[in-house]
């Protein structure tokens, strides 16, 4: 309990806070609707799915306003650098801008159905107040309009009208239908198969943004629902006048309704995360437009690229990341990678593992495959947008920090354990932290080649510097053939690990992490202790499991406080 409480009241809290706005906004919408003298007559061919109608669409205009703020980088960048987001729990919240980027991308999905489903339950409710069946009230509502100087309640005109033609040659139906096949392509390529398979994809039908955004502000400028004019309810005594239809235009307190729609509020409520998006978008074009040099590329057997890169102005904190583009594979695409140098180092450098078609294509044009040497001015270009803040950036926050990597998911920890290096070879330079927990699993050895010298170098630094307690790190690897088995197991006496080449012998096979857990608390009962993870989701949710169930109820005692990278 104590826990939750510590982890994740916050996150509870702004979602409960979210979900209450919701409720709120829908109940105090409905309401309106039900009861507004205005909607009456509306309300009498319409029923109820006229305030389903209205409540859902100021809940979608609620959650489009908070949409774009998670995603905006370098609002949140801002944020973790302010005093007031500085360590604790609102800094934590930072780093799941993503999740609730999804939680509100739910509540839309859920708003935007229940709309469609009530207008068009309400499309058909105009269109039988045409017919006999409706009543005579109806078919007199449904009649105004139709002589000059009257303004009409059913957008469907004659019961004869083809209502699906009709509505879609409206202002209303035509962008109605764009917001929702835009949505539901947004949607559907962003789950887990798309993203990770065909992250292209993904990428481009997330921009259909732009023309949900265009269409939502437009989608109120069609008025498809109506109610009376403020001067017509002056003349015109509803509570009457409903029940004396047959009295209209013959008595002096019911004359002819006259009707209007609301004038567009969707604009309203964008306008300011428009506005804060295109900011966004003119400091990537400026960002775009400086000059990065490329000063070393590097080609690791295990398929990862080394790029360094220098670019003027360019300033870093450990565990940072960025986005590149390569304008030679395409003008519009941009990916994140975490930062492998550290900020005390005069260059900046990423590792970029070959997983999908952008990342294959910026092998080739670096000519990976061929093994072909190409001269520093044949490279192609690239753009870099950041650094931004992540997670692995508050490990110099605690006094005792775990770094967790699976695969290339050690990116942000090179930075960090550079930054470490550095720092116990510059002098009168003093770490608030005093411990680094490390583990590293792997499946291919070869992955290790371009991580181990820095180990060796840092395991060195550490014991001249007489603070071999400092790091213990841990390095499992999953995954060898019966030749390499065999390799190991004739050189398992040697000083050094035939492997790494690390003092500190490699683990075969997964980690025991409940035995990993309880040891750490038991070696600091009292501290509050940083987990920091970068790998896939599956071993992410067992360390979030284990982080909670070996923190102490007691608030003085050991804490776990679990940290994802997410981009």
């Amino acid at each position: 309990m104590m826990y939750w409480i510590l982890n994740e009241s916050l996150s509870v809290i702004l979602f409960l806070l979210w979900l209450g706005m919701n409720l709120y906004l829908f109940v105090d919408t409905f309401n309106w609707y039900e009861d507004d003298d205005a909607y009456l007559y509306t309300r009498v061919m319409l029923g109820s799915t006229l305030a389903w109608a209205r409540a859902s669409a100021t809940c979608l205009n609620f959650n489009f306003l908070l949409i774009l703020l998670p995603v905006s980088r370098n609002l949140i960048s801002f944020l973790r650098g302010t005093s007031f987001c500085y360590r604790g729990v609102l800094w934590r919240q930072l780093d799941k801008n993503i999740t609730f980027h999804k939680t509100v991308a739910y509540g839309i999905a859920v708003n935007a159905t229940i709309h469609i489903i009530a207008h068009l339950v309400n499309i058909e409710r105009y269109h039988l107040s045409h017919s006999k069946q409706a009543g005579e009230l109806n078919n007199k509502l449904s009649s105004i309009g139709k002589r000059p100087n009257e303004s009409y309640l059913n957008p469907i005109r004659t019961h004869d009208t083809n209502t699906i033609s009709e509505i879609l040659t409206t202002t209303a139906g035509m962008t109605g239908l764009l917001i929702t096949v835009s949505l539901i392509l947004i949607m559907t390529s962003s789950t887990d198969i798309i993203t990770r398979s065909f992250y292209e994809v993904f990428w481009y039908t997330h921009h259909l943004f732009i023309v949900l955004f265009i269409g939502l502000a437009l989608h109120g400028m069609g008025r498809f629902i109506r109610g009376q004019t403020p001067q017509s309810l002056l003349l015109h005594n509803v509570t009457y006048c409903k029940d004396h239809y047959s009295e209209w235009e013959t008595t002096a307190q019911c004359p002819m309704p006259q009707f209007s729609g609301n004038d567009p509020a969707a604009w309203k409520w964008v306008l300011s995360p428009v506005i804060l998006y295109i900011c966004e978008r003119m400091i990537r074009l400026w960002r775009f437009q400086q000059e990065v040099v490329i000063t070393k590329v590097v080609s690791h057997s295990s398929g990862v690229l080394e790029l360094h890169m220098k670019k003027r102005g360019f300033k870093m904190a450990a565990g940072q990341y960025i986005f590149l583009q390569c304008p030679s594979i395409s003008q519009l695409e941009w990916h994140p990678f975490t930062l492998t140098s550290a900020p005390e180092e005069d260059f900046f450098s990423v590792h970029i593992r070959s997983v999908g078609d952008w990342t294959e294509a910026l092998f080739s044009v670096f000519g990976v495959k061929e093994k072909v040497f190409q001269e520093p001015w044949k490279l192609p270009r690239l753009a870099v947008d950041g650094p931004f803040g992540a997670a692995a950036t508050d490990v110099f926050q605690y006094h005792i920090s775990i770094c967790i990597a699976a695969g290339i998911g050690v990116t942000p920890f090179a930075s960090i354990l550079k930054s470490i290096w550095y720092k116990c070879c510059t002098l009168n330079t003093e770490l608030s932290l005093g411990k680094v927990y490390f583990y590293w699993i792997c499946r291919d050895p070869s992955a290790f080649e371009w991580f181990a010298d820095l180990l060796c170098l840092l395991e060195a630094q550490m014991a001249e510097k007489g603070k071999a307690h400092f790091l213990s790190y841990h390095i499992f690897l999953t995954g060898w053939d019966e030749s390499q088995a065999t390799h190991i197991a004739l050189h398992n006496d040697e000083k050094v690990d035939v492997i790494t080449g690390l003092r500190q012998k490699t683990f075969y096979g997964r980690p025991n992490w409940d035995t990993e857990f309880k040891r750490i608390a038991e070696n600091h009962p009292g501290d509050s202790i940083g987990v920091f993870f970068c790998g896939p989701k599956t071993l992410s949710k067992i360390l979030q499991k284990r982080c909670k169930w070996y923190s102490s109820s007691d608030p003085r005692g050991v804490q776990f406080y679990y940290n994802k990278e997410s981009f």
